[in-house]
């Protein structure tokens, strides 16, 4: 008899959970409420921190985001963005607020982690991401897991946290090459990640490879490089594929080869706790794998996939990097902000940025529509997550 996911048990710090992960997809598509329910039933839930403040703004009533827009209105004609900063105890609290109250509802064998974006660089990269990490940990997450970026430095603004060995640290890459120098910084503050998520070339969202090699990779074949690399260091390490998972039987296939959970997000996102709209999640339901595309657009410099249905694509909603900013860099600079001044200048009507896209505004309005290489079995229906969780443990 052939076996089922749930026959396997991820062991990590000392625990033993159903070895699914669910991804943690922003702007609060994975909600308190699907890591809550993943977390039931005994497996990872993921919650995100993208834009913090707009998800504490929506849940919890708060202001954050009107208040820094109401504080920086001066400069929303201004091309220069550079003035345009996080108040860091605010940001703080909205992550505190966030993370408190999601924990505080959590029942179940399982965990709570938060997916934290290095390349969110909010116009001041190292103190925000500490900002978030510390009080991510402050208001007791089970498990950090550090995402779109290389987080060379992340262990170290941690380290003098009382809940830096404590809390459950993990690390997402894409190649072994990515790995090796996280290891090497990690291993400096005597704190190797709890656990290493390998996510593939055809994983949703923002890509760790490039936008016209992807399709050279393989998620098996960058999974057994980092299992033997480890091996062969006597480093006792969960890996934790990503990426095009899709049913129980590709998990059982990664986790008799070695890996020790499997992390899935698309499948969840046309559940009944998911944080789409509707509407939206008709179209994942509809989708087939035509309608699925690589591109460019994110200004954050990696290659993304989506729905080619995606309203965001094309459109040229002026920024505004005073109420969000997520992706300014430290230099108060964005690639969205320099192409849409561009098309202003060029154009007196209405404007269509083609080569961008504003994530701030487009991810807060459900507007860009990521998405794995899937199969075309999507149930029509939006099934409570239990009944997807049960299909990926016994299917």
């Amino acid at each position: 008899m052939s076996k089922a996911l749930n026959d396997f048990r991820l062991k990590l710090a000392g625990k033993e959970y159903v070895p699914i992960f669910v991804g943690g997809m922003g702007v609060d598509i994975s909600t308190a409420e699907l890591a809550l329910e993943a977390a039931r039933l005994g497996g990872i839930g993921h919650i995100s921190d993208a834009m913090v403040p707009t998800v504490s703004d929506r849940r919890f009533k708060t202001n954050y985001v009107q208040e820094k827009q109401k504080k920086y209105k001066f400069n929303i004609g201004n091309v220069d963005k550079s003035l345009v900063q996080f108040d860091l105890e605010r940001l703080a609290e909205a992550q505190k607020l966030f993370v408190s109250r999601t924990m505080d509802s959590k029942k179940g064998d399982g965990a709570i982690f938060i997916n934290c974006m290095e390349k969110l660089t909010m116009n001041s990269p190292r103190d925000t991401l500490q900002t978030r990490l510390l009080a991510a940990m402050d208001a007791g997450i089970d498990g950090i897991t550090l995402s779109a970026g290389l987080h060379l430095g992340s262990m170290e603004l941690m380290k003098d946290h009382p809940r830096f060995r404590d809390v459950m640290i993990g690390v997402i890459v894409s190649s072994l090459r990515a790995l090796r120098p996280f290891l090497k910084r990690a291993a400096k503050f005597e704190r190797l990640p709890d656990y290493i998520t390998v996510e593939g070339p055809l994983a949703g969202g923002h890509l760790g490879f490039g936008a016209d090699d992807w399709h050279e990779y393989s998620l098996k074949k960058i999974v057994n490089e980092i299992l033997n690399y480890l091996n062969e260091n006597d480093l006792n390490i969960p890996v934790v594929p990503a990426g095009g998972i899709f049913t129980g039987t590709d998990g059982v296939e990664f986790l008799e080869s070695g890996a020790s959970a499997v992390q899935v997000a698309t499948r969840f996102t046309v559940t009944e706790e998911c944080g789409l709209p509707e509407k939206t999640k008709h179209h994942y339901l509809e989708a087939v794998e035509e309608d699925i595309i690589v591109n460019t657009i994110s200004p954050t410099g990696y290659p993304m996939r989506m729905l080619r249905q995606s309203p965001g694509i094309a459109d040229g909603i002026r920024p505004n990097c005073e109420a969000f900013g997520y992706i300014l860099d430290n230099s108060g600079h964005c690639q969205y902000v320099d192409a849409y001044n561009r098309e202003l200048d060029k154009n007196e009507g209405k404007i269509s940025v083609q080569d961008k896209t504003c994530l701030c505004t487009q991810f807060r309005k459900f507007r860009i529509w990521t998405v794995k290489i899937t199969r075309s079995n999507f149930r029509k229906q939006k099934p409570p997550l239990l009944l997807k969780f049960l299909l990926l443990l016994h299917n």
